[in-house]
């Protein structure tokens, strides 16, 4: 069972800051900030040096935290054009050389595999590209040859998404694989923080619209693409950070084939019927599925869409390419903050974060 969501604090400035005594959205807020530190960084640190370079193999690492959200986006995005092999991993394989090129983000400053994988790729000649603690032995093992790209932004751990993403994002446009305008991802980042800043009331804000809409809810965030797939992993990532909702991510067509779910979900979105005793339960055990259709790349006529939103009539449909002129990469970084403010939100609410007090951790 999830814990409940006090509505009224949302829009209640006092006590909402008073539940978030650790600046939680603000941290959240900075994105569009982080962009632009990292950036900076990555000049500081020679990531021009890849420019030119054509890679045997991309290494895309997935270390624990924001790392297999930011490396599937990475992966997703590349995918319909990459002309090089593409690997998505936990580890830095053992055969990677000179040729390669390893992107990777971790927290963790002490992380052993990745320090050991890193030092070992540099020492082949790889190129290495980490977004990491300054200090440890992460950094120190990168080091050697690789960039290291550590923004002047402070950001807690568990924040740094948008600085990983823009990481690698920035070593996939500097090896010719992907475009980026930086001022552009980082202006719409800014946009749609200010869009959900918590002076604004739930019904003009984005952020709490989405946080009331999964309260007390299980969202089942089904793609229909797959960057927005991608970023439906990140979705489940600060939503399990910050409250204790129960997620489902899936592309549509893979979640109509769990079909089960896929039946409850179609009676969720069905409507209600206006007569029915809302006491006279169907015998379902848990939260209420709450469905929401997740749209990057914008297809007019996507048969994917239509098959859903015709299955699904009832479900919310969140597609930034609908409300913002803007390229997929700026899309999908978009989304991703409206999922995370929406997750600082509703854990605000329900005093799963934020240091509230609502609802003390458990002792041993």
């Amino acid at each position: 069972m999830t814990s409940a969501a006090d509505d009224s604090l949302l829009d209640d400035l006092t006590r909402l800051g008073e539940a978030d005594q650790e600046g939680l959205l603000r941290a959240a807020a900075m994105a569009g900030a982080q962009v632009r530190a990292t950036a900076e960084a990555a000049r500081e640190a020679g990531l021009d040096r890849l420019a030119g370079h054509r890679p045997r193999a991309i290494v895309l690492i997935t270390r624990p935290g924001l790392g297999p959200a930011v490396s599937r986006l990475l992966a997703e995005l590349l995918l319909p054009s990459c002309g090089v092999p593409l690997v998505v991993t936990d580890q830095v394989p053992p055969w990677v050389g000179a040729l390669d090129v390893v992107i990777g983000h971790t927290d963790d400053p002490g992380d052993p595999a990745l320090a050991e994988g890193v030092d070992r790729a540099g020492r082949r000649g790889a190129g290495v590209v980490l977004t990491a603690p300054a200090e440890g032995p992460v950094a120190a093992a990168a080091a050697g040859g690789g960039v290291l790209i550590t923004p002047r932004l402070a950001v807690r751990p568990g924040f740094g998404f948008p600085k990983a993403y823009t990481a690698g994002l920035l070593a996939l446009d500097a090896l010719g694989l992907l475009r980026l305008d930086v001022d552009l991802l980082a202006d719409e980042l800014d946009r749609e923080a200010e869009r959900s800043h918590p002076q604004h009331e739930s019904f003009v804000n984005p952020a709490k619209t989405l946080a009331l809409r999964l309260a007390e809810h299980a969202p089942l965030l089904w793609g229909l693409d797959h960057v927005a797939t991608a970023v439906g992993r990140h979705a489940v990532q600060v939503l399990g950070t910050h409250t204790d909702l129960v997620c489902d991510v899936a592309g549509y067509l893979q979640a109509g084939s769990r079909l089960a779910l896929h039946r409850s979900a179609v009676r969720a979105t069905a409507g209600r019927d206006i007569f029915a005793d809302p006491d006279d339960v169907d015998g379902s055990v848990g939260a209420p599925p709450r469905v929401l259709l997740l749209a990057v790349r914008a297809r007019p006529g996507d048969p994917v869409r239509r098959q859903a939103t015709e299955t699904l009539p009832g479900a919310d449909v969140l597609a930034p390419a609908e409300e913002i002129t803007a390229d997929e990469p700026t899309c999908a970084a978009v989304l991703a903050l409206r999922f995370e403010l929406a997750a600082l939100y509703l854990g605000l609410a329900a005093g799963t974060t934020g240091g509230s007090g609502r609802y003390a951790p458990a002792t041993a």
